[in-house]
């Protein structure tokens, strides 16, 4: 190649003045202009990628009856969470669109309204936003409150659960800052008791002043590797105003707190003229923001959590269909396990019933299902994978007879 002779077809320097000309079919290209095309297309690509960045349009937002019957594949009943989550969520997506567009009508701006949810445990607090979690076009996080304490304590500190938002999000902070956060066990941080006391409440009262600023919205210096144990990383600034946090707590003994204020009792046969039609066995539908500051919640997180929703006691027909109507049921799962062994695995309906019977006994709501199964199954699992049985149904007498074995009968 003669340096002389050849020239950059972009700036028009020769081979001479240029440190390095790369041939191409028709023509060359110098060391400098290939820098700054590499840049160029660096800067427009970011851009493009910031203009779409949502991932969707106003025409392909998901809208609540579709996020409902979404839920409705997975979750059985809990209709009135399940329509509070869907509004929530669709109402989220609209407030992050209204927020990307420059020209705005008006100076309205929507606010968020993070969520509380109320239930007993295995009713599906978790198992809502997990699932919720697989149609977002959003980053989404789920946290665990029991672990969080005041900075300065063994423990993880209140801006760790942003550091999980950033990690789902890889390290994009915008779009960290459109998602959404599940914490799960809110009920754990209450306020340990109304007494004053020489020891410090640091994962209760405490940590609920923490969420404060997280909730309300505020920039918040966020470590990308969380806690205390990198003190040289550099923080990541944070701003959490459109972040929706969702909240799901089981609150056990809430209940009387609300029979408390409805001038009632949890057990008795007493009751006056006005309580007749209150439906003593599922208190949480009346449940209140004042039921949540008896129970040891601040009027700060409250006031910052403004939509309120319980989830139902799950009862015997809500159990039976949760063994086999979702598409990831628990017996659709075992069923699959022994399919891979080549094993034909099924349940008869006196079998089920059985399963659902000893849940209700437990109170260990659908969580218990899976347990009781599990015992069900434990000695079939373990041994069929090596003989040569290719089928196994599972009747009332073989289900009443492992679970006998397995040591989890309740004893009477």
């Amino acid at each position: 190649m003669d340096k002389h002779k050849d020239k950059c077809s972009f700036c028009g320097r020769s081979g001479k003045e240029v440190s390095l000309l790369i041939s191409g079919q028709t023509g060359y290209i110098c060391n400098d202009c290939a820098e700054q095309a590499y840049l160029i297309v660096g800067e427009t690509l970011k851009q493009k990628k910031k203009e779409s960045s949502l991932g969707f349009t106003q025409k392909e937002l998901p809208r609540p009856r579709e996020i409902k019957s979404f839920l409705d594949e997975y979750v059985i009943g809990q209709d009135a969470a399940k329509r509070f989550l869907s509004v929530a969520v669709f109402n989220h997506y609209k407030r992050l669109l209204q927020n990307r567009q420059d020209n705005k009508k008006d100076d309205v701006e929507i606010e968020k309204s993070n969520i509380i949810m109320v239930g007993p445990t295995g009713t599906g607090k978790t198992l809502l936003a997990k699932t919720i979690a697989r149609m977002l076009h959003v980053p989404f996080t789920i946290v665990d409150a029991t672990v969080l304490t005041e900075a300065g304590y063994v423990g993880e500190d209140i801006e760790s659960i942003l550091t999980r938002l950033l990690q789902v999000s890889d390290y994009d902070v915008e779009a960290a800052e459109r998602g959404i956060v599940f914490i799960d066990e809110i009920d754990k941080i209450a306020r340990k008791s109304d007494n004053p006391s020489i020891t410090r409440d640091v994962s209760g009262e405490g940590v609920q002043q923490g969420l404060l600023k997280l909730l309300e919205g505020s920039v918040v210096n966020v470590p990308p590797q969380g806690g205390r144990k990198h003190p040289e990383q550099k923080l990541i600034a944070v701003n959490t105003k459109n972040i929706l946090f969702i909240c799901g707590g089981a609150f056990d003994g809430i209940e009387r707190k609300i029979a408390m204020r409805l001038n009632t009792r949890v057990v008795g046969y007493t009751a006056g003229k006005s309580t007749e039609e209150i439906d003593r066995d599922n208190l949480l539908q009346y449940v209140s923001p004042q039921d949540l500051k008896a129970f040891g919640l601040i009027p700060e997180i409250i006031g910052r959590l403004p939509v309120l929703t319980h989830l139902q006691p799950l009862d015997k027909a809500a159990l039976r269909r949760i063994l086999t109507e979702p598409r990831n049921s628990i017996v659709k799962q075992y069923v699959r396990l022994f399919e891979m062994d080549g094993i034909e695995l099924s349940f008869e309906a006196d079998a089920l019933d059985y399963v659902v019977e000893k849940a209700i006994e437990f109170k260990l709501g659908a969580r218990g299902l899976r347990s009781i199964v599990e015992s069900i199954m434990m000695d079939a699992m373990f041994d069929m994978p090596s003989t040569d049985e290719k089928t196994l149904v599972v009747t009332r007498a073989y289900a009443a007879e492992k679970l006998a074995g397995a040591h989890l009968m309740t004893v009477h």
